[in-house]
């Protein structure tokens, strides 16, 4: 049996049974003990599944595509996102150039931001707002105006990206899953968000526990892409592919 074959055998088993062992998958495929596990390693490489001692179960990935208004998220994980915010603030220095992400998180973050000669960028109104009270230099990108989050957003915004070049950026997401990757619910935010990341030399996501294992619609980074700032890790598996800081423990 080919490789691919065997993969897809081995999904189609986890899938429908939950949790698999590994003495069923060699039932199921006729492969060796050792091949099965060699296997499973490279799904769980690839986020397809996750390995447990003795076999494999299904990822347990949440999907949700809506979106709650900026109003209702300010409520939520409220101290949670105000720890997270305090500690990033911390990792800004002097002579940076810095992308910040429309975001109730991100918002919250500068406020915490000491008298720098940092330059900032942003798509969130109301962030460019508060950066510019500070006496901070702040830009603001062009584009679509987005009412429910307050930010530019499309195609427009994303190609004024293209001529920067971040030290840092700090993104917000509404999922983040070892499969999808990053995920918001809107394409042409994830267009301003792809290209922040790739434009920058470090990039932080900065999501509270709750983002963890949730899928939204659209993917705009991996997840090795950027160091995830949270207030704990609920998933320990998330530590194989990505850099995690925990700021409440």
């Amino acid at each position: 049996m080919l490789t691919e074959e065997r993969y897809s055998r081995i999904l189609e088993c986890v899938n429908e049974h939950k949790t698999v062992s590994v003495a069923k998958l060699v039932e199921v495929t006729g492969a060796s003990e050792a091949t099965i596990r060699r296997d499973l390693s490279s799904l769980a490489e690839m986020g397809r599944i996750k390995k447990v001692r003795g076999g494999a179960t299904v990822v347990s990935d949440n999907f949700d595509f809506s979106e709650h208004p900026v109003e209702a998220k300010e409520k939520m994980f409220a101290a949670e996102k105000d720890a997270i915010a305090r500690y990033a603030a911390e990792t800004i220095r002097q002579d940076d150039f810095i992308y910040i992400d429309a975001g109730t998180t991100t918002e919250k973050m500068i406020e915490y931001i000491k008298q720098t000669n940092a330059t900032f960028v942003t798509n969130g109104i109301s962030h460019a707002e508060r950066l510019a009270r500070k006496n901070l230099r702040v830009y603001l990108i062009g584009g679509r105006f987005k009412a429910s989050t307050k930010a530019i957003v499309g195609a427009e915004g994303a190609e004024s990206l293209k001529k920067f070049n971040f030290t840092k950026c700090y993104m917000g997401t509404n999922g983040i899953s070892l499969s999808s990757g990053f995920t918001t619910p809107d394409p042409e935010e994830a267009m301003v968000k792809k290209y922040a990341v790739e434009r920058s030399y470090i990039s932080y996501v900065l999501a509270d526990h709750s983002k963890f294992s949730q899928v939204s619609s659209v993917t705009f980074a991996s997840v090795d892409k950027s160091v995830i700032i949270t207030d704990y890790l609920p998933d320990k598996q998330f530590l194989e592919k990505c850099v995690i800081k925990e700021v409440v423990k």
